[in-house]
């Protein structure tokens, strides 16, 4: 399995996500479910998402990162059509990301970063 850590924004790096972050996180893993992929951990701040998941390594990191803020920003977008406006262009996502694999023995220093992000 390939391990993920895959961080983006929405746009302009407001701060909408506030009072959505179990939202966001249903929508998160309802996507892994779909694709069979496991979600390690997740935390949605309200500027920013930290996922780290585990893939098949026949997967590009990159369609991993375009199944996530495509589906999620489009399901998020449903949802709440207050955010569909000129401001936002209907993409709820910055276009740019982060993203880095993790081999075993990093993957629990990654997994506690990412679960201690209100610590």
């Amino acid at each position: 399995m390939l391990n993920l850590h895959i961080v983006w924004i929405p746009k302009y790096r407001r701060s909408i996500l506030n009072g959505y972050q179990d939202e966001m996180k249903d929508i998160l893993k309802s996507i892994a479910q779909k694709k069979q992929w496991e979600i390690l951990a997740v935390e949605v701040m309200p500027d920013h998402v930290h996922l780290f998941v585990s893939v098949p390594p026949t997967i590009a990191p990159c369609e991993v990162v375009k199944a996530f803020k495509g589906q999620s920003g489009r399901q998020f977008l449903i949802n709440h059509p207050e955010f569909t406006d000129e401001r936002y262009d209907n993409s709820l996502w910055a276009p740019s990301y982060f993203v880095a694999s993790a081999g075993e023995v990093s993957s629990e220093t990654i997994k506690a970063y990412i679960e201690g992000q209100y610590d």
